[in-house]
């Protein structure tokens, strides 16, 4: 079966002013992640990608341009089910406010109990791109060969639940996973099991340096913003 190649969105505008974007329009890659994006061509010129798929969300179009023009042969084919999780009334309010929101507590803690006002719940965001990537796997086998190698381009939350899924880990362990922006995650999927190959690569290993702030023990919901 397929290697499943997932990049998270570069870095956004929403990233760096601390808002939950959800499906919020108009949320455009900042300054750092449009360099992000340039040099997503060099950092998969290796692999021979076969497929393009990507959220519909401006962020995850913008990620993937310079790796299609760089690749004219490939297109982007959208995927509605990787996109990112409903935030329902959450979505364009600040980080630092919902902190003091009692379902905060259950998103860190018991994610598979969080359904968010007017939006989804994690347990149906984690299902629908699941399934979206076996309904591609088995569509890039037929086409392109079983060790063909695909693309994703799609959100923190939602690429944590895959990882997830990936491993056999329960949705309420997903939270102690991290996908920093640009970064890239590599499933290998078999017919017995899926190998969880790379996770949230970015190739800067400076990030693991001691901090003058050190992280807080909270998960980035949403993804987070990624080392300053």
């Amino acid at each position: 079966m397929p290697t499943l190649i997932l990049v998270r969105h570069g870095r956004s505008t929403a990233n760096t002013s601390g808002v939950l974007a959800g499906r919020t329009p108009g949320i455009a890659l900042d300054e750092r992640g449009a360099a992000q994006a340039a040099a997503l061509p060099g950092r998969l010129a290796e692999l021979p990608i076969s497929e393009v798929v990507t959220s519909p969300l401006e962020r995850c179009q913008e990620t993937i341009r310079p790796l299609l023009e760089a690749r004219p042969e490939l297109r982007a084919h959208t995927e509605e089910r990787i996109s990112e999780c409903d935030y329902g009334d959450w979505s364009g309010r600040k980080l630092a406010e919902l902190m003091d929101e009692p379902l905060m507590q259950i998103v860190q803690a018991h994610p598979s109990a969080a359904a968010f006002p007017g939006g989804e719940s994690m347990r149906a965001m984690q299902t629908r791109a699941a399934e979206a990537v076996r309904e591609w796997n088995a569509r890039v086998e037929a086409d392109h060969g079983a060790d063909a190698v695909y693309l994703m381009c799609s959100h923190g939350d939602v690429i944590k639940s895959l990882v997830a899924d990936a491993l056999g880990l329960h949705l309420d362990l997903f939270q102690r996973v991290a996908v920093d922006p640009c970064s890239i995650t590599a499933i290998r999927y078999t017919r017995l099991r899926p190998f969880l190959v790379r996770l949230g690569d970015t190739g800067d290993f400076a990030v693991l340096a001691p901090r003058e702030e050190p992280p807080g023990e909270d998960a980035a919901v949403g993804g987070g913003a990624g080392a300053p």
